[in-house]
């Protein structure tokens, strides 16, 4: 990028606007609107409500999200690709993802197929294609955050600006099954759709580069290998990944923990994911603040600890203490506002600090959404057959599976937790002398 190109970037900085945050973020609503059923809804439903077993529907979502993780690198130098063609390309690629997106998730909430095994095949084949869809998607859209630059404090605005819309797409989703029921569930995702691509045609654009950078030019290979030659990415997507597993599992788990240790009614699960996911989206502004002052390395291993504290708080909790559970929700929804808003600001500001701003996010985002499923796939994956091999059945109230499932979403995710605040420490953090704000 030549200097006024990037001059140009950097002072779009100073002039973002609450529209433009609006116009570039609505599309996070209607992906996390979808990712919430997709992650934790359609497990507890498929197993508890159609008689899937756990088993079955483990390897099922470890296999799909294994594949699905697999792709990524793929779709995101996909995503390069047409970033150096137009701006027009990508958002095409966007309308024709977000279709297939509707079709997929359709698919899987309204199966044409009943039994158990059938349904396992039915969702492997819809995952797939659903996954696919929404990973083009995603990877598109955040590589055009990514593009806009700035410094941390900026960097962590456009991706707050995405994940705290995406919360509220969030609760929307955890309230409308519950409230309306599926046909509602699926109305609003077509129409967060529509709304997000049209805002996105309409948002600030990035500048991008058309001379691909060393390593890059050659050929898709050497594209895709290109962030991992990048040493500070890898200690980077590292952490992110021991931290992100640890955040998987409780979300994988959360129903079953509330159904059957805490019994908590229906009312009261509603009440606690609109608890966790309102706090989330509060604590961004209290984080950017943060950010300010402490910078985007260090805000986020707070929010690690922190993390850490609640959980270990939640294991001591029993049947009926529902109302200490909220406030476990509250305070880890405040945690998670850190997840969402800093590792992005800190990924895009990797990308800059190696020179490839404008013309290779897509390929360190397809690496870092790589991670992301991976994670996912993990904690589906081999969480779920653990807990099944050590006794836990949805509706088990003896004492033995209780505890194992206690173990598993308590205590499991603060022994992960506690590895990524070390790691972002001794790679992040201790190796700066300044606050770290790449």
């Amino acid at each position: 990028m030549n200097s006024s190109a990037a001059s140009a970037v950097e002072a779009s900085a100073l002039a973002w606007r609450v529209s433009d945050g609006l116009r570039y973020g609505l599309l996070g609503l209607p992906l996390a609107f979808c990712a919430l059923p997709l992650y934790v809804l359609m497990p507890n439903l498929y197993a508890r409500e159609w008689g899937v077993s756990l088993a079955g529907l483990g390897a099922v979502l470890l296999g799909t999200r294994l594949l699905d993780a697999v792709i990524d690198p793929l779709l995101g130098r996909l995503c390069d690709r047409l970033y150096a063609i137009s701006l027009r390309a990508v958002l095409v690629l966007g309308a024709v993802a977000a279709s297939v997106l509707a079709l997929g998730f359709t698919s899987l909430f309204v199966p044409l197929v009943h039994e158990p095994t059938a349904l396992l095949w039915w969702a492997g084949f819809w995952l797939m294609v659903t996954y696919a869809a929404y990973s083009a998607l995603s990877i598109a859209h955040q590589s055009w955050g990514a593009m806009l630059g700035g410094d941390a404090l900026y960097r962590s605005r456009v991706v707050a600006w995405r994940e705290g819309l995406g919360l509220v797409g969030v609760l929307l989703a955890a309230a409308t099954p519950a409230l309306s029921g599926v046909p509602a569930l699926l109305a609003l995702l077509y129409l967060g759709l529509v709304a997000g691509w049209w805002a996105w045609c309409r948002a600030p654009q990035p500048l991008p580069n058309h001379e691909a950078p060393t390593g890059v030019g050659a050929g898709t290979l050497d594209a895709l290998r290109h962030p991992l030659h990048n040493p500070d990415f890898l200690r980077l997507l590292g952490v992110y990944l021991l931290n992100g597993i640890a955040s998987a599992i409780p979300a994988t788990l959360l129903l079953f923990f509330m159904q059957d240790r805490l019994q908590a009614s229906a009312s009261l699960q509603s009440a606690a994911l609109g608890v966790y996911f309102v706090c989330a989206a509060l604590s961004m502004p209290l984080w950017l603040r943060l950010v300010r002052h402490g910078g985007l390395a260090r805000s986020w291993r707070f929010g690690m600890l922190l993390s850490i504290a609640v959980f270990l708080g939640a294991s001591q909790l029993g049947a009926g203490d529902t109302l200490w559970f909220l406030l476990v929700c509250a305070l880890s929804g405040a945690a998670l506002g850190s997840d969402l808003a800093l590792p992005g600001a800190l990924l895009s500001g990797v990308i800059a600090e190696a020179g490839d701003r404008g013309r290779a996010e897509g390929a360190y985002i397809g690496w870092w959404n790589f991670a992301t499923k991976l994670n996912l796939a993990l904690a589906a994956g081999l969480v779920l057959p653990l807990l099944g091999w050590l006794g836990y059945t949805p509706g088990a109230r003896d004492a033995h599976a209780l505890t194992m499932l206690t173990a598993a979403y308590c205590l499991l995710p603060c022994g992960l937790k506690a590895l990524a605040a070390s790691a972002l420490h001794l790679f992040l953090i201790q190796p700066t002398a300044q606050p770290h704000t790449p």
